[in-house]
């Protein structure tokens, strides 16, 4: 048999993933019975996009949140980390308009971010402009040498 004959096969990787996640949903949809009710509350959890880095001897936090306001948005330090949290709200659909798709996120969010230096608590500060959440921490300062007296 030539190989010429042969049909090819080409892998892609990524229709293969794809198949695997239709089957892992499908097996999921049978597992967890829809409810039927109407007064269901749908709650969606998702992790806002973050940056961390260091500049000005400052820790910064930046957190990206579309469509959020900035009372909608929780910040605390707790347990050497810092808890970004908070709701995206859905603007109401008018009856006139007809989707073909709708992707933009709402519902609940929730962030932990561990704080990979020791920082003054106390002195944070966050902002929020144009849907980023900016978090400023100062590191605590550290001493690479100290010299000491000998009496």
């Amino acid at each position: 048999m030539d190989r010429r004959s042969l049909p090819t096969f080409v892998w892609n990787p990524f229709r293969e993933l794809a198949r695997i996640e239709q089957e892992l949903n499908k097996v999921f949809q049978e597992l967890v019975p829809t409810p039927k009710s109407a007064e269901v509350i749908e709650v969606t959890t998702w992790n806002p996009k973050v940056d961390i880095y260091e500049k000005d001897n400052k820790l910064i936090i930046e957190a990206e949140i579309p469509g959020a306001k900035k009372e909608d948005v929780e910040v605390k330090i707790k347990d050497n980390a810092v808890v970004i949290r908070g709701e995206v709200k859905k603007e109401e659909e008018e009856k006139e308009k007809t989707y073909y798709r709708s992707e933009r996120f709402h519902g609940v969010f929730e962030r932990v971010v561990p704080l990979p230096v020791e920082v003054k608590v106390e002195e944070a500060k966050a902002t929020f402009e144009n849907g980023i959440l900016k978090v400023e921490i100062p590191k605590v300062s550290e001493e690479k040498e100290v010299k000491i007296e000998v009496k």
